[in-house]
């Protein structure tokens, strides 16, 4: 699944490297949580919340449903 979630993340990371940001992949739980670190200019953004959930979250949940949220570590 881990292997997914970073395939998923190679897509999204275009459109964030393009403001000057990027995503790493953290870890994917027990729970079915997936965390990822914001990085450069995303790591700092106030919109960084709504980057994740309505960019990342949606996206890697519509393409593989048993991850049940995506959260933002530092």
């Amino acid at each position: 699944m881990e292997q997914k979630i970073k395939e998923g993340l190679e897509q999204i990371r275009p459109f964030l490297q393009r403001d000057g940001g990027d995503i790493e992949f953290v870890e994917y739980t027990d729970d079915h949580i997936v965390k990822v670190r914001l990085q450069g200019h995303c790591a700092g953004c106030p919109g960084a919340q709504m980057t994740i959930k309505g960019v990342v979250e949606r996206i890697l949940m519509e393409s593989y449903p048993e991850i049940k949220g995506v959260e933002a570590v530092q």
